[in-house]
């Protein structure tokens, strides 16, 4: 048997809390109706690609003073995407539920994400093999994997493998990409009368999976105190060595929900949002012009030190930058069955190649970035076809601009400091740790729930549970269909439907929070120490949400 610390020991005894509708059982549920609802985008597009499962109303679950019996019923669970804090309680929540509905109930794990539906690798859960998983990190329990679920062959393989295993309710546990082939799946079985639902559950760190109805994506609470803990660490590393300049870049492609809620809970002195780059259509230039000045100054008061957050995907929100990844992205699948590319011997001949393939803008903006970086950008695609984000060290392009531009201010004599700077990315060290009590409670309740929607037989729906800065027993327990949360977007030269990502609000009561405090933290080191994330001790210290939660529900009820 493998050992165990004694943390994790521990915290294998965690009772998760729930929502009070659901503290009975599904059994004693009764389920009620909002209003219809209809698409972000694109409502006659995304209306004629899922006939079968648009339109469908948002639902609430509240206790009912009539019990009703369970039905036996065989449900599939898939771990999709990146991994998050909190997908084994999904699990253990959805586990309990169907057991507590009926024993004879089942439940299977596919194995390797959306894939293992495909193929029929599988496992059969039981109490001991749930019961070694509750309250951890990590997707392990059956792993996870990025397979889309999108062709006609991969839903007929499907099909197959739900019949034989007598399965009529599948669960797919991700983020936007794996709940949108979740909405693929539903309308699917739907239309060829597969008698097989599917629910999905919101998952990504990145917190770009929201709206009013799901507050929070589940990961997002424990990745970011983990990364807050980190910066803090390097604050106070930084105030008591005073000698150099962090520049950390923090997980989050395509929106810097984590980045903004870090730098929250830490107060750095300077933090870059990627959505305001982009509204404010800022240069590279202007955001070393914007970076410099903060360091000349602070030098001007002897502090040659400092903490800077960057987002992951910032380089794609710098107009001329993405404009440039954008041109790229679209040359490169041609690029990679060119004989002379392919045969480049060295990598300048290749970087030449790609300049005189790209747009002439596109192509002297490739052309300024250091080798590094231009190398970097002709890494491995992702699944979608392009450049991985990730693989940028943003950090370090940021970081040999501005020393450049400071040796142009020592020359001139307008900066008399020193800098020296330390890289730094956070991202997987946030995807696995043990999950918070918040996301512990919250990933359990969104199993548990996603059975009640099951056993009320919905499908295409989104497991959601709200209300979630009061204590667990007032949040409220529901579903929302995923084709409310969809338009198109442009995938792979194709329009194709997505769930849309929930980006920054640069007028929301988050970001405003950041904006009325940047010059302050900038010049006067109010860093934030929060520490290791708490299981253990007062309900004000290990149950508190993040800020970014805070705020937004703060806003909400004063709009009621």
């Amino acid at each position: 048997m493998t050992k165990l610390s004694p943390l994790q020991i521990e915290r294998l005894k965690y009772q998760p809390k729930l929502p009070q509708s659901l503290q009975n059982g599904v059994n004693g549920l009764r389920m009620v109706e909002g209003s219809a609802t209809q698409s972000v985008r694109d409502q006659e597009q995304i209306n004629a690609l899922f006939p079968n499962t648009y339109g469908k109303p948002t639902v609430t679950f509240e206790t009912s003073t009539v019990s009703k019996e369970s039905e036996i019923r065989n449900v599939g669970v898939i771990l999709s995407g990146g991994q998050a804090p909190g997908g084994h309680n999904v699990i253990a929540g959805l586990y309990d539920a169907l057991k507590n509905a009926n024993s004879a109930n089942k439940l299977y794990g596919f194995l390797g994400g959306p894939s293992g539906i495909i193929d029929g690798k599988y496992v059969e859960f039981d109490d001991e093999f749930i019961n070694a998983y509750r309250n951890t990190g990590g997707f392990d329990i059956i792993g996870s994997g990025r397979t889309k679920l999108e062709t006609e062959e991969q839903f007929e393989k499907s099909l197959a493998v739900c019949k034989k295993l007598n399965i009529s309710a599948v669960v797919i546990i991700g983020g936007d990409d794996s709940n949108t082939n979740a909405a693929m799946l539903a309308e699917w079985f739907v239309k060829h009368n597969a008698g097989i639902q599917v629910i999905g559950c919101p998952k990504t760190i990145d917190g770009d999976l929201k709206n009013e109805q799901i507050e929070i994506s589940f990961g997002f609470d424990t990745a970011t105190k983990t990364y807050a803990e980190l910066i803090g660490n390097i604050e106070r590393d930084a105030n008591s060595a005073k000698k150099y300049w962090h520049f950390v870049k923090i997980m989050g492609r395509s929106a810097s929900h984590v980045a903004l809620e870090a730098a929250l809970q830490t107060q750095p002195n300077i933090t870059l949002i990627s959505e305001e780059v982009q509204e404010k259509k800022m240069s590279l230039s202007s955001i070393i012009d914007y970076m410099t000045d903060i360091i000349v100054r602070r030098a001007d008061m002897g502090k040659n030190f400092g903490i800077a957050v960057i987002p992951e995907g910032l380089i794609e929100f710098i107009p001329e930058m993405g404009s440039m990844i954008s041109n790229l992205n679209d040359i490169m699948a041609s690029l990679e069955n060119d004989p002379d590319f392919v045969n480049a011997t060295t990598i300048r001949d290749k970087f030449d190649i790609v300049e005189n393939r790209l747009d002439e803008e596109n192509a002297k903006v490739y052309k300024s970035l250091p080798a590094l970086i231009k190398g970097q950008l002709l890494a491995d695609r992702d699944p979608h076809g392009n450049v991985q984000v990730s693989k940028i060290e943003t950090e370090k392009l940021l970081i040999e601009m501005i020393s450049t531009r400071l040796a142009e201010l020592k020359e001139e004599g307008s900066f008399i400091g020193k800098f020296s700077a330390q890289s730094h990315f956070f991202g997987y060290e946030g995807r696995c740790a043990f999950p918070s009590n918040f996301d512990a409670d919250y990933c359990y309740s969104l199993g548990y729930n996603a059975f009640a929607l099951i056993s009320f037989g919905m499908t295409g729906y989104l497991s959601s549970v709200r209300n979630l800065t009061e204590s667990a027993d007032k949040w409220i327990a529901g579903g929302v269909p995923l084709t409310m949360m969809m338009n198109m977007e442009k995938r792979h030269g194709e329009m194709k439907p997505v769930i849309q990502k929930a980006l920054v609000r640069l007028d929301g009561p988050v970001f405003k929070q950041l904006q009325d405090n940047r010059e302050d933290w900038a010049m006067n080191d109010r860093y934030l120490f929060p520490g290791a994330i708490q299981y253990f001790g007062p309900s004000s210290v290990c149950d508190i949400t993040t800020v970014t939660l805070q705020l937004e529900r703060s806003k909400e009820l004063a709009s009621v």
